[in-house]
């Protein structure tokens, strides 16, 4: 067992806390160093403190002596001027999903805080952080890769030059803790998803030689006190996380294991940074979760019907998706999702608000009808399915069949008509035959979704159907498998893209597109990207008009492109969300 020290993570109440420190002080400042088979020195503590050290230390009479305890046997290693960044630069890596970026924007906010700068050049970084996934075999393996470039930089880095300290953030770190430490001194510091206020300290260790880890998962850690810093500050678009942590257990799925159970920030604190993020100019937020609809802030009191604005909010249900169950014991409280949703959504009639990734079974009406409602609120919903196949969903322990699923897609689209729809799919999982694999095509094509991601199947340790199930696909089945799905999801799209053409929709602008200086590359309420002149001619007589990223620009669809997910359009004039919806009817610029 690695530790630093079994330095806490969680947000305990302040007289636990303090006895926590105290227990720290007492059973980790006589901590020794140890070296591991790759001459790493690692901290640990001599024994650390247990059951019989909390009992008696709730023994202790009040607070202030508590404090008084702690503050007399002070850890060496942890004193606050070892942490001072010293002018360093940090330069970040971030791997797989939007979650990783928005833990980059945390850890970048808690290192800069403590005196870093950000480096946009690994070549002249004093500190490389990699931001990692561990869903797939073949994100692992894209970071080992990386992990022996950087080892070569720190190799080959001049002598005057402090030595380059490597950290590896996130998922792979929880998951790969040892084997990163013990890998022939490639990393210096690894940190699980909820240490990262913790980085300033454990960078610090690496100082003397020693190898920092703290990858302990919290149960109630959300940095909700944390402003993230964005990296990309002129994107007009930013994530703010609500939620964090899984408690579904899907056999397949290393999640849980990585990040922790279900917990959810306060609803204030996350309307708090939306605000913030409107008056910086930001045009579109992103809500995100693992399961971002199961949000259940039960931090503060639910809220009266009306909000003290003379609005009436919307209520909180616990109700699911009708044929969906879940593994565990239904939960009951909090404030919900729809809630959220609808106060974020007030905050700025002109940002449009987006929430990834959903489970299904979180799907109340309350919530179809706000979306349909509210004009900033995209109608735009991810919906994974992973398989077609009851059988298949049933080891998947996913918790509905095929027929309860097609069925929230009917009554999701009796709701909101236009909505377009996006989904995840697993191929190749664990005893799926080839009937099986047939359903999931089927389904593919009956939903007509819009947009899809599909994946072979990759099995990850610590999961339910590693320990239980075999991965009995040939890996050369698997692909073929895949590159069916795909061919079937193009073909959709194609055909779906169609409809577009001739129509208006509202574009966000996001920047130049990649294949063309030339042109413009924006995405419409439904998440489909458009490309488009950067110059045209507006509706009316104003003249040629250019656009800049953040711009919300009325275009007329003018081309599906076969093959490429995208649409081609002209752009008739700059506009405002509100605008847009008021003054464009049956696709005619008035």
């Amino acid at each position: 067992h690695v530790c630093l020290g079994m330095m806490a993570t969680r947000r305990q109440p302040l007289q636990l806390a303090a006895q926590l420190r105290l227990l720290h002080a007492r059973g980790c400042s006589t901590a020794k160093s140890s070296t591991t088979s790759s001459g790493t020195r690692l901290v640990r503590g001599e024994e650390g403190p247990g059951l019989k050290d909390f009992i008696a230390a709730s023994a202790v009479d009040s607070l202030q002596e508590c404090e008084a305890s702690a503050a007399e046997e002070e850890v060496p290693y942890l004193q606050k001027r070892d942490t001072s960044a010293l002018g360093r630069k940090v330069y970040f890596e971030t791997y797989g999903c939007q979650m990783n970026v928005n833990d980059t924007e945390i850890a970048w906010s808690v290192l800069k805080n403590a005196g870093y700068t950000m480096s946009k050049d690994e070549q002249n970084a004093d500190v490389i952080l990699a931001v990692t996934c561990a869903i797939r075999e073949k994100a692992e393996q894209k970071i080992w890769t990386r992990l022996d470039h950087f080892k070569r930089l720190k190799q080959s880095r001049p002598r005057e030059l402090p030595p380059l300290k490597v950290g590896v953030l996130g998922c792979m770190a929880e998951r790969l803790k040892t084997k990163l430490l013990e890998t022939d001194k490639m990393v210096d510091l690894v940190a699980g998803p909820d240490s990262y206020r913790d980085l300033p300290k454990l960078l610090s260790l690496t100082e003397s030689g020693q190898a920092a880890v703290n990858v302990m998962l919290s149960l109630d850690e959300t940095y909700a006190d944390i402003m993230p810093v964005r990296i990309k500050q002129s994107s007009p678009s930013a994530f703010v996380s609500i939620m964090r942590g899984c408690d579904n257990m899907c056999s397949f799925c290393i999640v849980p294991f990585t990040r922790g159970r279900e917990r959810s920030r306060p609803m204030d604190s996350i309307v708090e940074e939306v605000k913030m993020l409107s008056d910086k100019g930001v045009k579109e937020v992103i809500l995100l979760g693992q399961n971002v609809n199961s949000y259940r802030d039960i931090a503060t009191a639910p809220s009266s019907p009306d909000d003290g604005t003379g609005t009436h909010t919307v209520a909180s249900t616990d109700d699911l998706s009708r044929g969906f169950k879940t593994i565990y014991h239904k939960k009951e409280g909090g404030r919900r999702f729809a809630e959220l949703l609808d106060r974020v959504s007030r905050v700025d009639p002109e940002m449009r608000v987006r929430f990834t990734s959903p489970h299904p079974k979180d799907f109340p009406d309350e919530l179809l009808h706000l979306i349909r409602e509210r004009s900033n609120v995209c109608k735009q919903i991810h919906l994974p399915v992973q398989s077609g196949n009851s059988v298949v969903l049933e080891r998947m322990r996913r918790g509905y069949t095929r027929e309860s699923y097609l069925e929230l897609v009917d009554h999701i689209r009796s709701i909101l008509p236009e909505v377009t729809l996006s989904s995840d799919f697993i191929v190749g999982f664990c005893g799926e035959t080839e009937e099986q694999h047939r359903d999931t095509v089927s389904l593919m094509k009956a939903v007509q979704f819009d947009i899809a991601y599909m994946f072979a199947y990759s099995m990850r340790k610590k999961t339910h159907a590693y320990h239980r199930m075999e991965d009995d696909v040939p890996e050369e089945e698997k692909r073929r498998r895949l590159l069916e799905v795909n061919q079937t999801y193009q073909s959709i799209v194609d055909e779906r893209n169609k409809r577009f053409v001739g129509t208006d929709q509202l574009l966000l602008v996001e920047g130049v597109s990649k294949k063309s200086a030339d042109n413009l590359l924006g995405r419409t309420d439904g998440y489909t990207k458009v490309v488009f002149p950067k110059k045209s001619v507006p509706c009316g007589e104003t003249g040629p008009e250019e656009f800049r990223p953040g711009d919300y620009v009325h275009v007329k669809i003018t081309e599906a492109i076969p093959g490429s997910r995208m649409l081609r359009g002209l752009a008739i004039s700059k506009t405002t969300l509100s605008d847009f919806y008021r003054t464009t009817l049956h696709g005619k610029c008035l």
